[in-house]
């Protein structure tokens, strides 16, 4: 008896939140709005990615907003960004898009940073069927978690990014002893570019890998494989690390002594606070990317502009991957005509354009890859060393010395 009121109570309650979501969904359109959300790192250890896309994500609403809005019918609606900070905590990620959803009533989701925050709340959106797109999340480790039906993601795919730093090696004849250090963190993209693409490459270019050590992503001493690789020789020396641990072990490089004549720190070498932290001792550092505001994309070089004069900034790729994800769905949604998450996703899918960070075509596995490039820091600013074809200042090599 007890069994059959809980269930009673279970199924009423269900029910009850289904039509509440309804009705906030209802609330939104006749206030003339639709809205989206977003559960952003704006705090937390990933504050510097979350930051660039909060910018990017409200640009590209505040452009739509500025054109009109979205007609759906013979209405025509502002949209409505709700962002939520995630804390760089992939259990509130998931709780935020929760909310956003069955409290907020959003047409569809904007993602996250990484992996582990991006997958957290894609698994939400995809339990709860609203459509979420993102960049900002590298493409293997989006693949490896199931068959998507409602989370798109455009970005880079891990090889690409993985195999940049020796095929530019190849293109510039760059002389090493070809003696490779790995030094990653343990988080999901760490294990699979630092474990996995990294050692391969190494193998396969004909190099050396000499040392290969993981550790925490909360580590903060790095001195002793630091030392290892110092000791092995290491002219090439590859990191995947967030902002906090490779600012450290750069740092921590210096101290040791340890100078790398090829220095490449993926993810936590990105955000301009990378830079700022180290002052000189950023300059010659490499890290992958996919975006500069001097590419032939439709609005590349307006984007970059306009974020520095409003941000006083360097500008970073991530404004660009936010912006146009932010862009597919708002499209998505006008070709939709509708507030239907099922008519909304099915548009996504459809996605065949030119934006900011060039082509966007989603495949059967719901990503969209961006060619990778490859970025130096160089007096507080990233410069495109590689490919050649897109390079817009010159390779630093070897990696300088801070005195």
């Amino acid at each position: 008896m007890f069994g059959d009121k809980m269930i009673r109570y279970a199924n009423q309650f269900t029910r009850a939140v289904a039509v509440a979501s309804l009705c906030l969904a209802t609330m939104a359109v006749k206030a003339d709005e639709i809205a989206i959300g977003a559960s952003l790192p704006l705090s937390g250890s990933l504050a510097g990615f979350g930051a660039y896309q909060k910018w990017g994500y409200e640009t590209a609403v505040n452009d739509i907003n500025k054109a009109g809005g979205i007609k759906i019918g013979t209405t025509q609606y502002k949209v409505k960004l709700v962002i939520r900070d995630d804390k760089t905590d992939p259990n509130v990620t998931a709780s935020n898009t929760e909310t956003l959803i069955s409290r907020d009533g959003v047409a569809g989701m904007l993602g996250s940073c990484t992996p582990a925050l991006v997958n957290a709340g894609a698994l939400v959106a995809e339990r709860r069927r609203v459509p979420l797109v993102s960049g900002c999340n590298p493409l293997g480790a989006f693949r490896a978690i199931r068959q998507w039906k409602y989370a798109w993601v455009l970005f880079f795919d891990e090889a690409d990014l993985g195999n940049a730093p020796f095929r530019m090696l190849a293109d510039y004849q760059l002389q090493t002893n070809k003696k490779v250090s790995i030094l990653s963190d343990n988080g999901p993209d760490g294990r699979v570019v630092g474990g996995e693409i990294w050692p391969r490459a190494v193998s396969k270019g004909g190099y050396s890998l000499v040392g290969q050590n993981a550790f925490p992503i909360d580590a903060q001493q790095f001195t002793t494989m630091i030392s290892q690789a110092k000791a092995d020789g290491a002219d090439i020396a590859l990191v995947d690390a967030i902002p906090p641990q490779a600012i450290a072990m750069r740092k921590q490089m210096e101290s040791a002594d340890f100078h790398p004549r090829l220095l490449v720190m993926e993810k936590g070498a990105e955000p301009e606070q990378f830079a700022k932290a180290l002052g000189k001792l950023a300059d010659g550092v490499l890290v992958g990317g996919y975006w500069d505001p001097s590419f032939p994309y439709p609005g590349a070089a307006e984007l970059g502009k306009r974020f520095e004069s409003e941000a006083h900034q360097t500008q970073s790729q991530h404004i660009a991957d936010s912006y146009a994800a932010a862009q597919v769905l708002l499209d998505a949604i006008a070709q939709a005509g509708s507030l239907d998450h099922e008519k909304i996703n099915q548009a996504i899918g459809k996605t065949n354009k030119s934006y900011v960070v060039g082509p966007v075509k989603f495949e059967a596995d719901h990503t969209s890859r961006i060619p990778v490039a490859v970025m130096q820091w160089q007096n507080g600013k990233a410069v495109t060393v590689w490919p050649q074809d897109k390079a817009n200042g010159k390779l630093l090599f070897p990696l300088p010395t801070a005195h």
